[in-house]
């Protein structure tokens, strides 16, 4: 069933709709929403929404609960490959939790939360921008930790960020609804504008699993890893000291040494390297830049530093 959540009259006629898909079946009340589209210029989570609802689809007897899938909360940016809303100029996951009396976008905004209150667990999926290739992972704070982290551990996600909470944006819809008392899971992975169809999948078993877990789903589910937990660690940024082409030389996922070199800064102009770039502490790559042009402080890497481990917002 489709469901329209929220709408606004725009020029020539015509009307910005957002639109949930709602699947139900048996008693149970358990409800998951998975949200995407936030970002125009993000698209994992679109395919993601596909794979889940086609999923469920084929295997209806073993649903017993409600999903509701939100493909696309900034269709207009979607459509038109904008990060932002277009002609407004505005980060939709920095206008939450929006208002009813508010401008359009804000009134689009409140009107989403409200939907969306009363999840039994929500699932916000994100890419990278166009800039950085992150490997499938959950971010939180550290207020929210204690509640969701047993529940990230079950998202077969490959590291579990958690920030202090003074790096927490408290305009995003995943802060907003953890504040209401709808447990928000904030996934990151990915590159802007690009499906990578192997984190898309590593999700699905992910989502499943949740599902399982929640009591949601009776099928089998496949086995999920045991994800690396930021708490205890420091993370290390490598930025740029030159212009020039960024050119890696190490993969995600790679174990690195201080010193280690992890790529190059070239010139076309003069063919030389400008640039050795070297990672700035020990630790796993967990972050690498996608886009080669870079300039003086452009970010090329993330390391997330040993320490303690748990197992194996944007």
């Amino acid at each position: 069933m489709n469901i329209t959540v929220a709408s606004a009259a725009l020029a020539v006629n015509e009307k910005l709709n957002i639109k949930k898909r709602r699947i139900k079946n048996g008693k149970s009340k358990t409800r998951l929403s998975l949200v995407t589209g936030t970002h125009g210029d993000e698209l994992e989570g679109q395919y993601l929404a596909y794979m889940v609802g086609s999923y469920i689809d084929e295997h209806i007897d073993l649903l017993d609960g409600i999903v509701d899938i939100y493909p696309a909360l900034n269709p207009m940016g979607i459509d038109s490959i904008t990060r932002g809303i277009p002609m407004f100029d505005l980060d939709m996951n920095r206008i939450f939790p929006g208002s009813k009396n508010g401008t359009m976008a804000e009134v689009i905004c409140s009107a989403i939360a409200d939907d969306l209150a009363g999840s039994d667990i929500c699932i916000d999926v994100h890419s990278s921008n166009i800039f950085l290739r992150e490997i499938p992972q959950i971010r939180m704070s550290v207020p929210t930790a204690e509640t969701l982290l047993s529940y990230a551990e079950m998202m077969n996600v490959d590291l579990v960020w958690i920030h202090e909470s003074a790096t927490v944006l408290e305009s995003t819809l995943a802060h907003t609804l953890n504040t209401r008392g709808t447990k928000t899971l904030v996934v990151e992975m990915g590159v802007g504008m690009r499906i990578t169809k192997q984190y898309c999948d590593q999700l699905f078993d992910g989502v499943f699993n949740l599902m399982k877990e929640l009591g949601m789903w009776k099928g089998e589910t496949a086995f999920v890893r045991t994800p690396i937990i930021s708490q205890g660690r420091e993370v290390g940024f490598v930025n740029s000291d030159a212009a020039g082409i960024f050119v890696p030389c190490a993969a995600f996922g790679d174990t690195v040494k201080k010193g280690d070199h992890i790529g190059d800064v070239v010139d076309p102009l003069t063919s030389a390297v400008v640039e050795k770039v070297e990672a700035v502490c020990d630790g796993m790559l967990f972050t690498l830049r996608e886009y080669p042009v870079v300039y003086g402080g452009s970010l090329l890497a993330r390391i997330l530093q040993p320490g303690v481990s748990g197992g194996g917002e944007k």
